[in-house]
């Protein structure tokens, strides 16, 4: 196995955010997100180790600018044996619907559909609340020529939807999906990405 890198980081925005940071750094594959039962993830990483490292640098520099304080990690040659912490079947938390990784694999079409139909920009909306990302939802598709990507939870009622389309389009219905938020919950974060890596898109439903 390459060398192993790990980022915990609050919310699925902000891991989403990172995780893109981290693969235009390096030559790294990500190889999921893994949800830890509270509003942090740990998004997992391989590479060589030197690639691993300047992914790794490049998150711990964004993270500041989000407003997120992170943790990261590296295993330069992972003991044998390790693989079962790593690769281990994907399932769905009974408390609140979400799945416990995000993973590749989930979407397997989007593998060889991401060379072809890779959107301009996506966008990610998260809440606190599920009323108050239903109503944002539709101000989005309302606001722009977007098209709904799908909607994660991570558990405590953290709620992300994503949108693509171009990124003036997406960069509206942001907008309008945090003005439509209100009192109906708590925005914590909404976020445009230009050109998303291959990386993450595979993670994203299509």
């Amino acid at each position: 196995m390459q060398a192993l890198g790990f980022i915990e980081a609050p919310f699925f925005s902000i891991s989403a955010m990172l995780a893109q940071e981290a693969a235009n750094a390096a030559d790294i594959q990500i190889l999921g997100f893994e949800a830890t039962g509270n509003e942090n993830l740990i998004i997992r990483l391989s590479g060589d180790i030197a690639q691993v490292r300047a992914a790794l640098d490049a998150a711990e520099k964004l993270a500041p600018q989000l407003g997120a304080s992170i943790t990261t990690g590296t295993i330069p040659r992972p003991a044998d044996g390790f693989d079962p912490m790593i690769h281990f079947p994907n399932g769905s938390n009974p408390l609140y619907g979400g799945r416990d990784q995000f993973l590749p694999t989930d979407y397997p079409a989007n593998l060889e559909a991401n060379k072809t139909m890779k959107p301009q920009a996506i966008g990610i909306l998260e809440t606190q609340g599920l009323t108050a990302i239903l109503e944002a939802t539709d101000a989005m598709l309302k606001a722009a020529n977007v098209k709904l990507v799908g909607k994660e939870k991570i558990g405590a009622a953290y709620v992300t939807v994503v949108i693509c389309g171009d990124v003036a389009a997406v960069s509206a219905a942001i907008d309008a999906g945090k003005n439509a938020v209100g009192s109906l919950g708590k925005v914590i974060a909404a976020h445009v990405i230009a050109r998303p890596h291959d990386e993450l898109v595979a993670l994203l439903p299509k």
